[in-house]
């Protein structure tokens, strides 16, 4: 994360690790499936285009290399009771 420019985001929701896991694709791009970000845009694991979190505690941990706790805001649209229980 240090060879180029980088855009540092934290995404929030539902089972988000599992599903950011799952959009992203395999570690290794030559596992990831078509229709993936590492299946469609990356070739080799020292090049990747993008990284994500293992899990919600990496995530926390990752979280504040990059952003101070006053930088990070909750927001919830008003479509959230329509999608979730």
């Amino acid at each position: 994360m240090n060879s180029g420019p980088i855009v540092a985001m934290v995404w929030e929701g539902l089972d988000v690790v599992k599903t950011a896991r799952k959009m992203l694709g395999e570690t290794n791009p030559a596992d990831s499936l078509p229709g993936t970000i590492r299946g469609d845009y990356c070739v080799e694991v020292g090049r990747n285009v993008i990284h994500g979190s293992d899990s919600v505690e990496s995530a926390q941990r990752e979280m504040s290399l990059w952003f101070r706790y006053n930088e990070l805001h909750c927001w919830e649209d008003s479509s959230r009771s329509w999608i979730y229980n």
